[in-house]
């Protein structure tokens, strides 16, 4: 396996060409990327937009996921871009989140559970010719569809209470466009709503900053929802 130039780096991990169709995506701390793979290949099997899998075998490296290379900017670079408005954002992340929990779960032996994706945020949706593709599953476990409604709401709402993010008054208006959305499917009950600012605030690759700015994001949340 020949790796080509760095396409693109996260919290985590690097992104690497392989060729025209396919990326690696590298743990940087040596994390199991298995359990991602498998719930990546189960979710393509029910027809959710995730990027198509690269053959993984016994010589490939536990941290390393071989991708589809996707084409197309990010949500997140189209709203900054002005090429996508905060409403068809809303919309569209909504739309992907109920689209995931319509998916039982690959595990769990509760019938109301679902696959979770929790951290489905602009940055983690591609748009390509084939419409949105959801990637870095790396946070995926199973539960109540209502933690991963809190959890992107959670997120979105640290960027815009943060007074040193550029991106602030867009993440508000992206914010009061998806909440609504969340009426119909059981809004953001207040135990989930604290279950992600608990995760939020373990999340090793989170800052001081961003850890002090919970509280802050949390007040929003509640102020939208009632």
């Amino acid at each position: 396996m020949r790796i080509g130039e760095l396409l693109g780096a996260g919290r985590s991990a690097d992104v690497y060409a392989l060729d025209e169709k396919w990326v690696l995506r590298h743990y940087r701390d040596g994390m199991d990327a298995t359990p991602e793979w498998m719930v990546m290949s189960y979710l393509g099997a029910h027809g959710y937009p995730v990027p198509r899998l690269g053959p993984r075998d016994a010589e490939t490296p536990p941290c390393d996921l071989v991708l589809q290379r996707l084409t197309g900017p990010t949500m997140l670079d189209s709203l900054l871009a002005g090429d996508l408005s905060a409403a068809d954002a809303g919309s569209m992340l909504a739309g992907l989140l109920d689209e995931l929990h319509t998916v039982p779960a690959r595990l769990s032996p509760y019938p109301e559970d679902r696959i979770l994706h929790l951290d489905l945020h602009p940055g983690n949706v591609m748009l390509t010719d084939r419409g949105p593709v959801v990637i870095d599953w790396s946070n995926t476990t199973e539960g109540a569809p209502a933690a991963d409604r809190a959890m992107s709401s959670l997120i979105l709402a640290q960027v815009a209470v943060d007074p040193r993010s550029p991106a602030s008054s867009g993440a508000r208006s992206l914010l009061d466009a998806l909440v609504p959305h969340f009426s119909a499917s059981g809004g953001i009950p207040a135990p989930h709503l604290a279950e992600a600012a608990r995760r939020r605030a373990a999340n090793p690759t989170m800052s001081p900053h961003e850890v002090d700015l919970i509280g802050r994001a949390m007040s929003l949340i509640e102020e939208l929802t009632t």
